[in-house]
């Protein structure tokens, strides 16, 4: 008990400082965090984007290709349903 105030209210103030620095340190964690996440879903983002890019080429040859070889779409089994 040597080491503790004789003020009641001065030992309640320090407690609560203690517990006011825990919680901004655990914000300081959350707040990297969010961040480290953001800067991964813009990289999964853009990842999507060229995967979107290659799909549509491959759709512009794709389409090119039935052209060349005259397929017709068919609900009764052509080439795409």
């Amino acid at each position: 008990m040597a080491d503790e105030p004789d003020n009641l209210v001065l030992v309640l103030l320090q407690r609560m400082n203690d517990r006011l620095v825990r919680m901004d340190e655990k914000i300081d964690r959350l707040v990297d965090d969010v961040r480290d996440l953001k800067v991964r879903m813009s990289h999964v983002e853009e990842g999507l984007g060229g995967v979107n890019r290659r799909l549509d080429r491959i759709e512009v040859r794709v389409d090119r290709i039935e052209a060349r070889l005259e397929l017709v779409d068919s609900p009764y089994g052509g080439v795409r349903e």
